[in-house]
């Protein structure tokens, strides 16, 4: 398999960025510096495992939101398409619109995959914790649309458990 970009590990400086969110309105990682953020990258809106795991994202928003992190939802779907997405599911957090994919590729969220036993090019599910530095707490591949969301909070201690 060929790798397409180098993937980021813990303590790397998250790239940058600015992208169009469903409404057309530009959205900047520069802008939640201070704060810490949760960008995650999925393949397509509305399909199955991505509504499983934006309306996880949105169902914990609030525990997130209450321990100082945003969350931001990325993928290579034009902003038409978000614009449904968000409305159909009620997601309350900027998806945000990256069609020529320079944004996953530089998170090393594009490339390669296996996908039912065979090899295949697209979008990786990843999920980064952005410091409030602009430096990455946490660098997830590979992750399950299912099941993703409450074992990040775990990890991040945000649970009691």
């Amino acid at each position: 398999m060929t790798d397409f970009s180098a993937r980021l590990a813990a303590g790397d400086v998250a790239p940058g960025f600015t992208l169009p969110d469903a409404d057309g309105k530009d959205v900047s990682l520069a802008s939640y510096r201070g704060r810490r953020v949760v960008v995650y990258f999925y393949p397509r809106a509305s399909t199955p495992g991505c509504t499983k795991q934006a309306c996880d994202f949105r169902d914990s928003l609030a525990q997130l939101n209450d321990a100082g992190i945003d969350v931001l939802g990325v993928s290579p779907d034009k902003p038409a398409a978000l614009v449904k997405f968000r409305d159909n599911e009620g997601l309350t957090f900027p998806l945000l619109s990256d069609p020529d994919r320079a944004v996953l590729t530089a998170y090393g969220a594009y490339g390669e995959k296996m996908m039912y036993g065979k090899v295949t090019t697209g979008v990786i599910r990843s999920t980064f914790v952005v410091g409030a530095d602009g430096t990455l707490e946490k660098v997830l591949y590979n992750v399950k649309a299912t099941g993703h969301v409450a074992k990040l909070i775990r990890e991040l201690g945000l649970t009691a458990a």
